[in-house]
């Protein structure tokens, strides 16, 4: 496996791998990809990635994209579903299916929050479904519970 830099060419994997962390669920039905990313919030994610503040990192398997970590900052007009301020980027993370459960989210994981950190941020946030398994995942990288709303946690890691 190889970790890289995410960077503007890489928009079509992370708009696949956010389908993959919105729809996290394998109960949930697999509504088309378009239609789950036409989602209002969903489109802050993605729409215009690689703007200032935004950064992150992809896992390659045989020089093919598997996994992927990458954060932005959102404003209070406009937050991301674990904003936390307009100086603290939200992370997304999602590995493909066949990939997963082979520490390929873990790595990518961290290999993003020290990426952030050397860009000059102090911190990083996400929101994560409660019941999501993903969340043991995030706690063993620091992050820890700030705010729960209904089924979701927002988690901030001090970089």
């Amino acid at each position: 496996m190889n970790i890289r830099p995410a960077n503007p060419d890489d928009v079509a994997f992370l708009k696949k791998m956010l389908y993959e962390a919105a729809r996290w669920n394998p109960d949930w039905p697999r509504e088309p990809i378009e239609e789950v990313l036409a989602d209002p919030i969903l489109v802050r994610y993605h729409q215009g990635w690689g703007r200032e503040g935004d950064g992150g990192v992809v896992a390659e398997v045989d020089g093919r994209p598997v996994g992927a970590a990458w954060y932005r900052l959102f404003t209070a007009e406009a937050p991301g579903y674990g904003f936390v301020d307009e100086k603290v980027p939200e992370v997304s993370i999602a590995v493909a299916p066949l990939h997963r459960r082979k520490g390929i989210g873990e790595a990518v994981l961290r290999s993003c929050m020290v990426q952030a950190r050397e860009e000059g941020f102090q911190a990083l946030s996400l929101s994560v479904a409660v019941h999501n398994r993903s969340r043991m995942m995030y706690q063993r990288a620091g992050f820890e519970k700030v705010a729960e709303e209904g089924e979701s946690w927002t988690m901030v890691a001090n970089l």
